[in-house]
């Protein structure tokens, strides 16, 4: 049984296969149909959404199933009833399992029991339907999914988040030298930087963290950033801003980037805090391309994950 935890859940040729399908999808929305039916599959939330939901949802019916949608609130999973019995429960009438949750033991947890797919619609460790979706917005603006490969992708911001940790698994996987600048004490995860620096030693990419914006962004193609305060962590808000002020994207960080850097966001962003609004608003910004290719990518990794049960 395949599941979509983690960013290097997928192997370099099994994501170059689900980006290709990702640009099919772009130009035909309906040339795949593996939920005909229609099937069922639940898509869970337990953490604030917006694009998650509506891509999610829409993926699901254009791929010809029905989206059951469930707030994780209500069900209060893990606590109400243990993960096991929710897993044994969904995994007798659903075809996949959708889940956005807090801590990463908890859809490992529900993979390891249901019997049936499940993906990894964020966690507080893993944001891959994200950096899917981001990658292939970076193939959408480079000539195809061949051109990764080689491509710098800095990230300034939080590097001990989400994105963070999957920028530097996905972005490895794909070949492409990623850099992460961050405070010193906000890093990724050692054990996460380890297991990307081998899989980029399989595809010639390459992974740099570094407590310097300028140093991260000189030269890079492809520039990201995310919010400095993750969900959950809104009471630090105020504690959390003086350390990322030194990483905010701005013009002038743009400036030392390749002349035809591309911005990343995944949004929500906070115009004059992680990035100013002359850069998010930009020409260079693609994040509405971004946000679309959430759905495509999603439907690319969904018919994948079914083909391969």
């Amino acid at each position: 049984m395949r599941h979509f935890l983690r960013d290097d859940d997928l192997t370099p040729r099994e994501q170059t296969a689900v980006l290709e399908m990702t640009a099919t999808l772009r130009a035909d929305r309906f040339a795949l149909r593996p939920l005909d039916g229609p099937r069922s599959v639940a898509v869970i939330f337990d953490k604030p959404t917006l694009r998650t939901q509506v891509s999610f949802v829409t993926a699901i019916v254009e791929l010809g199933g029905y989206p059951m949608v469930v707030d994780g609130n209500l069900a209060k999973i893990g606590v109400r009833e243990s993960i096991s019995d929710v897993a044994n429960v969904l995994g007798r009438q659903m075809t996949a399992i959708v889940w956005r949750t807090h801590a990463q033991s908890r859809i490992e947890e529900m993979a390891a029991v249901a019997g049936v797919p499940v993906i990894n619609a964020l966690t507080d460790s893993y944001h891959p339907c994200q950096v899917l979706a981001d990658l292939a917005t970076v193939a959408q603006h480079r000539g195809g999914v061949g051109a990764l490969a080689g491509q710098t992708l800095a990230y300034v911001g939080d590097g001990s988040n989400n994105m963070a940790h999957s920028y530097l698994l996905g972005g490895a996987t794909a070949g492409m030298h990623v850099r992460i600048g961050c405070p010193g004490i906000f890093v990724p995860d050692p054990r996460i930087v380890a297991d990307a620096t081998a899989r980029a030693a399989q595809t010639g990419g390459s992974v740099t963290v570094l407590d310097d914006r300028d140093q991260t962004l000189a030269g890079a193609d492809v520039v990201a950033t995310d919010t400095w305060v993750s969900m959950g962590r809104e009471d630090e808000a105020a504690q959390r801003e003086a350390p990322f002020v030194p990483f905010r994207l701005d013009a002038g960080g743009m400036a030392l980037a390749a002349p035809d850097a591309i911005v990343l966001h995944c949004l929500p962003a906070y115009r004059g805090k992680e990035v100013t609004a002359e850069v998010l608003d930009g020409p260079q910004s693609v994040i509405w391309d971004e946000a679309e290719n959430r759905l495509h990518a999603q439907k690319a990794i969904l018919a994948f994950l079914l083909d391969n049960v």
